[in-house]
């Protein structure tokens, strides 16, 4: 085992971290993504694990979404479903989620799916049943198409929630905002 480095507290002067052969090139790797220091890299790992864990023993569940445009980004927060709602048209789906937050806030999930709409000829299939040019697949034909997107609204109190969300979904929603993420039983 080789010490790797000493890690400053605010009131033990050092630490020594001991680490294996075979683990050096991964602390190596976060030492350089961290800007040179395997310390900062250790404390940023060890600050995200007490967060995610504090949040799973409380019941609340690590959740990823991604918003923006066509890819966008991803975010990620903890918080525990409180309901979902789904809809769609002819060209377009939308899905709705909201979570309450570890911070007892809300956050709404909007994703739509890529829209497409066609123009030009949409025509009427029994009168294009006679049309030898559709007949033989050369229709003239035009689409649009919109990309996906998704956004995520943070509401600080169920009112505010109230006009970010479908009026079905907030009922939903405002019945369970109140439930304990987790209820411990004395069993």
């Amino acid at each position: 085992m080789r010490i790797v480095s000493t890690v400053q507290e605010v009131l033990v002067p050092n630490k020594t971290i001991y680490v294996s052969d075979e683990d050096m090139p991964l602390f190596k790797r976060a030492a350089e993504l961290a800007g040179g220091s395997a310390s900062a890299a250790i404390v940023a790992a060890l600050r995200r694990y007490v967060e995610a864990e504090e949040g799973r023993v409380e019941g609340y569940d690590e959740v990823t979404v991604r918003v923006g445009v066509g890819v966008g980004r991803k975010v990620r927060f903890s918080g525990v479903l409180l309901g979902k709602l789904g809809r769609s048209t002819s060209t377009r789906e939308e899905e709705y989620r909201v979570y309450r937050t570890r911070s007892g806030k809300f956050a709404a999930h909007i994703s739509r799916s890529p829209e497409w709409a066609e123009s030009g000829n949409p025509g009427n299939w029994v009168k294009e049943l006679t049309n030898w040019r559709v007949m033989l697949g050369i229709d003239e034909s035009s689409w649009t198409f919109a990309q996906a997107e998704a956004t995520l609204e943070v509401a600080d109190t169920l009112e505010e929630l109230a006009g970010k969300i479908p009026a079905e979904l907030y009922a939903i929603v405002a019945e369970l905002a109140d439930e304990p993420a987790v209820e411990d039983l004395d069993l």
